[in-house]
């Protein structure tokens, strides 16, 4: 385990919407999004990539990184645009 992983960590929200039907995984993003902090980046398990969710993620302000796997066939990382810290700790979770 790196040194940087219990920070990201920590500043994760996670949200697990593999077991849901649509549009429930869609709507409970949508509704976790505004209670975001500063610092803090959803992290969405789905076992379908949510393609409806990413245009509008940009319209509401916020950002978003795809990985597959390893936890869920499809993982999304979500910010608050303009939120450096989130951003950063969400980019180093996915991968990028």
């Amino acid at each position: 385990m790196s040194t940087g992983e219990p920070a990201v960590a920590a500043r994760e929200r996670r949200l697990d919407v593999r077991e849901l039907e649509p549009p429930e995984p869609l709507e409970r993003a949508l509704a976790a999004l505004p209670g975001l902090r500063p610092g803090e980046y959803l992290h969405m398990l789905h076992r379908r990539e949510p393609l409806l969710l990413y245009d509008l993620l940009e319209s509401q302000g916020f950002r978003h990184c795809v990985r597959e796997g390893p936890e869920a066939p499809w993982e999304i990382f979500i910010w608050r645009e303009g939120d450096e810290e989130a951003r950063s700790a969400a980019e180093a979770a996915c991968g990028g």
